[in-house]
């Protein structure tokens, strides 16, 4: 049986089986070391019952106002242990913190725009795509543009955090956070 827990300190020695696939983005110790500092309630694993990681999610909340959110900065599943639904149950894990815990309007996440599969797997549960952030991810040779998707919670009564806008794409350096 699957768990979802927190993470721990000890798990960053045991997740490479998820951190070395081609689609997972891998970032410095600092990065993980301020999640688990700052925002330990929504760094969370999906753990085997032999105790291997079997994929994780690094989140936080910010904003102010009506823009107080849940923010995903990465979900991740190993490839073994891909299309089990763990990354919905992370997802859904991280709705009801913001719900309950932040008392957040809403949850959102970027995505490659180019990645149809998990595209897909969002819109499956519920978030809808908001708007489009050109050159999001920046590399050497090339960017990508990403989609800004959210899902509106319990509190955001009048859906105000998914209402369509006058221009849907905006810069990076345009963001709110």
């Amino acid at each position: 049986m699957t768990s979802i827990r927190p993470f721990q300190m000890t798990d960053l020695f045991k997740f490479n089986n998820v951190n070395l696939d081609v689609l997972t983005e891998t970032f410095n110790m600092p990065f993980y070391f301020s999640y688990l500092s700052q925002f330990p309630e929504v760094f969370t694993v999906a753990e085997a019952p032999d105790k291997s990681i079997m994929g994780y999610m690094l989140a936080k909340s910010e904003g102010s106002g009506k823009l107080w959110h849940g923010h995903v900065s990465a979900v991740t599943v190993a490839p073994t242990y891909r299309r089990l639904g763990l990354a919905n149950a992370l997802m859904k894990d991280l709705e009801s913190i913001s719900e309950n815990v932040y008392n957040a309007f809403f949850v959102d996440l970027f995505v490659r725009a180019s990645n149809g599969l998990a595209i897909g797997m969002y819109e499956k549960i519920g978030y809808v795509k908001y708007r489009r952030v050109i050159g999001y991810y920046s590399g050497l040779e090339d960017s990508e543009d990403a989609w800004d998707m959210r899902k509106p919670l319990r509190r955001d009564v009048h859906r105000e955090s998914i209402a369509p806008l006058d221009n849907p794409n905006i810069l990076p350096e345009d963001l709110e956070w």
